[in-house]
């Protein structure tokens, strides 16, 4: 009897303990992290004169906003709109003053001859960061602070492919097909053909300004008359030099491309090409703006800086005296000891 008193005891002082205890208490849930809020999309607009494959200078900025806007994350974060074929000046400028109604951060006013138009349209929507070029004007001396400029020095791409022409020549007469004299079509031409005379000084440079940057049937006919005369290179620059470049292929002329790579027009015609590259332009742009910066600053692209590009196509011959004559002005010009323009 006395063992079942202390069994009895013993198991009500086990209950009693575990009465003091009690339930263990779970641990207090973690509170649900707070889900950050989605990054802004950034919206760009670009009015251009021509098409966005028009293997110049249209193409050249499109590529680099599709290049931007992959580095971003893609479309979730950075829209792209494009309105192309904006000859008329009227349309592109109701085209820009559309976007800037929109809401977009950057719009991209990519012609000169958007300029005079954009310093209005610039001052009715200070909120907006706007951009235009070739030009080297922000309008900041008209009280102008939300617009960027940018400019290539196509002079330098110029030059080096005018030391290529030079160099593998045969008849010594070079056509150069411009479409009217401003801007960075003149720049080119002038640094193209001090690249001919300061490599071969009895070459003979023929030059023809059509008067239009659109017109491709004008750009055929020069390209025309310089063969005709003896032309066994040529190049030209603006959107309409597809013309141009198909009068090279039937030719057999080399044809020296600018803006864009031309390679794709005619791969076995195209030597090299000068390209522009302007990513690292419309980043800046971008960056400056999300800072609160809108405008005022003017880029420029140069073969120091990478902005200007000289791509070769394998497709045709380029002999190695002439590449490395090349790669020397390129380097004279990055130095300074050569400077490309007259």
């Amino acid at each position: 009897m006395k063992l079942n008193r202390i069994g009895a005891g013993a198991l009500l002082a086990v209950g009693l303990l575990l009465a003091a205890c009690g339930t263990p208490t779970p641990a207090p849930a973690a509170p649900a992290a707070t889900a950050k809020p989605a990054a802004k999309q950034v919206k760009v607009a670009v009015v251009m004169p021509s098409a966005s494959n028009d293997g110049a200078f249209s193409q050249s900025m499109y590529d680099a906003l599709k290049a931007v806007q992959a580095s971003m994350g893609g479309e979730a974060a950075m829209k792209i709109a494009v309105s192309e074929g904006m000859v008329q000046v009227p349309n592109a400028v109701a085209a820009i003053r559309d976007y800037a109604q929109q809401g977009y951060d950057l719009v991209i006013a990519h012609g000169t001859q958007y300029g005079n138009s954009l310093t209005e349209i610039a001052k009715d929507f200070p909120n907006t960061a706007f951009a235009w070029g070739t030009a080297t004007d922000t309008f900041a001396a008209a009280g102008v602070k939300n617009v960027f400029a940018y400019n290539p020095r196509a002079q330098e791409g110029g030059y080096v492919l005018g030391v290529l022409a030079a160099k593998m020549s045969k008849s010594g007469v070079i056509g150069v097909c411009g479409p009217v004299e401003a801007g960075d079509a003149k720049t080119y031409v002038d640094g193209f053909k001090k690249g001919v005379m300061d490599t071969k000084k009895d070459a003979k440079i023929n030059v023809t300004y059509t008067g239009s940057f659109s017109d491709v049937s004008l750009m055929a006919a020069a390209a025309e008359t310089h063969t005709k005369a003896g032309a066994d290179i040529l190049t030209g620059s603006s959107q309409s030099v597809v013309g141009a470049i198909g009068v090279a292929k039937d030719k057999k002329a080399i044809w020296f491309g600018t803006q864009a790579n031309q390679t794709s027009l005619a791969p076995d015609t195209v030597g090299a090409s000068q390209v522009y590259d302007w990513t690292g332009v419309i980043k800046e742009m971008l960056d400056l703006s999300a800072k609160g910066t809108k405008g005022g600053k003017a880029f420029e692209l140069s073969l120091q800086s990478g902005g200007l590009k000289i791509v070769y196509n394998d497709k045709v011959s380029i002999p190695a005296d002439a590449k490395a004559a090349a790669d020397a002005a390129i380097k004279g010009i990055i130095d300074g000891t050569i400077k490309p323009l007259p």
